[in-house]
């Protein structure tokens, strides 16, 4: 990857003069890859919360992404972020990272977010743009069938540090038996406000899996379809589409995570980095939490977006104001760059707690969200949460039911599913590095207060 990188960079300064603008002093001594991925970074997260947030009918600024999104991220990048200046334009943001090289541009496309451009781009043709898309009424509101006023005083507990020093909650949404009975957010968030999901998209990437499953495109015990595997005497043509779901491929990954800097903020697209990681170790034989993984998952069932792209199965579940951004080649990144509000979120927690059915029609297999959630083969080594097939399962949490199961994601973001309580929880969140948020003590005191 670092090597991909590099010639990413040398390719950019290789650029004719007439591209060049002037770089901020107080960041010139910094590394050029660093400079390069806080300028992708920074281009990418302004124009994503900006276009996603008018798009949804509200409206975020430069101020409040300064204030949230930009703080407390990697200790890398976070000396260089306040320095640069994101350029705001109607269908783009382009922030200057160096004195010999293009801008780092975030172009923005209706109905699907943003795309981070590769590294040395000018300009170039515009990937399709999805329809505009109707936004779906609410989901009913009820009265809490418990103690109003207890429910009320854990979320503001939540939103004021409560559940950890440092913490930065934005919002929360808890559903009870299919109604909303409590929402609050904080200064600057909304109902309409999209935050990135980080790795709840995991989740998502699950749902979607789940829905081609259900449409019998593709079965999850059948070795996965990536091209790049298809010659003979490649053992990871024997890498299934479940064991990338649990995390259990057996690819080698270079950091816990494998952080795909170069793919997310760098512009380097999935195909071109994703399926080359060499086997390490047999298949289903080690648990190993990465961002590949997932984005293989995704690779396997690609084909069927032609027809069943996400943006429908949002829609079909009133998840209006979720957009699933793509790199430049249009390939989803399904890892991480979901942006969706916390009503959204609480939709795809309550297709789980009515089995995979919506409005009387089946959307995921029967039992999907046991398969999801239940623990096969490796394990976390570490941690009190257990892993499923793309969902994380609280089974060593003490006052948290046992069927409880979440979608987690960095920075905060939890989708918390309690199918024996008829619950639904969803933080949103923007944690600097280090700040953990108590998901489950939080998760015991909300249920706490319920019937």
């Amino acid at each position: 990857m670092k090597a991909l990188f590099s010639l990413c960079v040398a390719a950019a300064l290789a650029l004719p003069a007439s591209v060049i603008a002037q770089v901020p002093q107080a960041v010139a001594s910094h590394p050029a890859q660093h400079r390069a991925l806080a300028a992708g970074y920074k281009a990418l997260t302004v124009c994503s919360a900006l276009k996603t947030a008018e798009a949804a009918g509200s409206q975020r600024t430069l101020e409040s992404i300064e204030r949230n999104e930009l703080v407390g991220i990697y200790p890398e990048l976070q000396p260089i972020i306040a320095h640069l200046t994101a350029q705001v334009s109607d269908q783009q943001v382009s922030v200057v990272w160096d004195d010999a090289a293009p801008p780092r541009v975030a172009t923005y496309r209706e109905g699907q977010g943003c795309v981070i451009q590769p590294m040395g781009y000018v300009s170039g043709p515009a990937l399709p743009a999805v329809a505009r898309r109707a936004h779906a009424p609410d989901m009913p509101v009820a009265a809490v069938a418990g103690d109003e006023a207890k429910l009320k005083s854990v979320i503001h507990s939540a939103l004021n540090q409560g559940y950890g020093a440092g913490t930065n909650t934005t919002g929360v949404v808890v559903l009870q038996n299919g109604k909303r009975i409590a929402e609050d957010y904080a200064d600057g968030f909304g109902p309409n406000t999209p935050q990135r999901t980080w790795s709840v998209a995991k989740s998502i990437a699950g749902t979607l899996i789940g829905a081609a499953v259900q449409r019998g495109e593709i079965n999850v015990s059948d070795p996965a379809p990536i091209a790049n595997w298809q010659v003979p005497g490649d053992p990871r043509a024997a890498i299934t589409l479940e064991s990338l779901m649990r995390m259990s491929s057996g690819l080698t990954s270079d950091t816990a995570g494998n952080r795909t800097d170069a793919l997310y903020f760098g512009g380097t697209a999935v195909d071109e980095q994703v399926p080359y990681w060499p086997l390490l170790h047999p298949v289903g034989s080690t648990y190993r939490y990465a961002n590949n993984d997932t984005l293989l998952a995704v690779m396997a069932i690609e084909d069927g977006f032609a027809a069943n792209p996400p943006a429908a199965l949002f829609d079909r579940l009133g998840m209006t104001r979720t957009y699933a951004e793509t790199d430049w080649r249009g390939h989803y990144v399904l890892s991480s760059q979901v942006w969706t509000t916390a009503r959204d979120l609480s939709r795809l927690g309550q297709l789980y707690l009515n089995d995979g059915v919506w409005e009387g029609e089946r959307v995921l297999p029967q039992g999907w969200g046991r398969f999801v959630s239940t623990p096969s083969g490796p394990q976390p080594p570490t941690g009190n949460f257990g892993y499923g097939a793309t969902f994380w399962v609280f089974n060593q949490s003490e006052g948290v039911p046992s069927d409880t199961y979440a979608a987690n994601g960095n920075r905060g973001q939890y989708v918390v599913i309690v199918p024996s309580r008829g619950v639904v929880i969803v933080r949103r969140g923007e944690d600097p590095a280090g700040k953990g948020f108590d998901i489950a003590g939080f998760t015991r005191d909300v249920l706490a207060t319920l019937d």
